[in-house]
């Protein structure tokens, strides 16, 4: 069987109406023309960094081990962050230094970082402006081709992150999460991971009718999948992404719910509550 080809993974605030993200894949064919490129996300709001850094946690073990990651929502790109490389969980990531790589780090836990100095890894002349395609494409084609990852530059054990959103506890049988994501389909994204909501589901006995979810004043029962409730309903589940996920049965949750992106969520057990 013919070798495997390298997978490298984009994830931008490009859009699509300009030549940005058509120029840095250019950059890396350059680099490592056997490369097979996949768009994650290019439509990101403009100087999203949280927002980046949630899809790339959201998305990055769906792809084959040894994928390498390009995550470049850059708003200080040309100033004094640094560009770094990261290896993580048998994956390889590139992109600045500032916090789009917190989402990953915190669930990978151990991983290796080097600023990438070497500018024989990339574009003969760097655009202050356009580190994506001068930079972190062509270092990404270098690591795809097998490069090890000393070589981009000095090891930088000290990446930028910013503070990781968990569950509080706020009485006996009361926890409070938040919203950390909206998607497309108004569904909100909580910030409690499915291995804690077990261990709360389990002071239920293990009996999901004795736990509710307060979005917004709002009781909302938690499910298996959206449909266990009527169209136009609002339920609680685990997403797809391993968290806590309130949605409404064919709408738009966060439209319907009034609630978006850092929006208090508490779980309650009934019999604490009194629902």
């Amino acid at each position: 069987m013919p070798p495997t080809r390298p997978v490298i993974a984009l994830l931008t605030d490009f859009g699509d109406a300009d030549h940005y993200v058509g120029a840095m894949k250019g950059a890396i064919l350059n680099v490592c023309p056997e490369a097979e490129l996949v768009d994650i996300v290019h439509s990101l709001e403009a100087h999203d960094i949280e927002g980046g850094a949630w899809c790339l946690a959201a998305s990055f073990r769906t792809f084959p081990a040894g994928s390498v990651f390009v995550a470049v929502v850059d708003p200080d790109v040309g100033g004094k962050r640094r560009g770094v490389a990261i290896e993580a969980a048998g994956y390889h990531f590139v992109g600045p230094d500032n916090g789009i790589f917190t989402y990953v780090l915190h669930e990978t836990g151990d991983f290796r970082m080097h600023e990438i100095t070497n500018r024989s890894l990339m574009r003969a002349q760097v655009s202050s402006t356009f580190h994506g395609r001068d930079v972190f494409g062509p270092v990404a084609g270098y690591l795809a081709k097998g490069a090890p990852l000393w070589q981009v530059g000095p090891a930088a054990p000290d990446p930028v992150m910013f503070a990781v959103q968990s569950m509080r506890q706020k009485g006996p049988g009361e926890w409070e999460a938040t919203v950390v994501h909206v998607d497309r389909f108004g569904n909100l994204t909580t910030s409690l991971y499915e291995r804690d909501f077990t261990a709360m589901l389990a002071e239920a006995g293990g009996d999901p009718t004795e736990v509710v979810v307060v979005v917004e004043g709002t009781v909302i029962p938690l499910v298996q999948a959206y449909s266990d409730v009527a169209e136009g309903e609002a339920c609680a589940l685990v997403g797809s992404t391993g968290r806590l996920e309130i949605a409404v049965h064919r709408d738009n949750a966060a439209r319907r719910l009034g609630a978006g992106k850092g929006a208090p969520v508490r779980v309650r057990l009934v019999r604490t509550a009194g629902y």
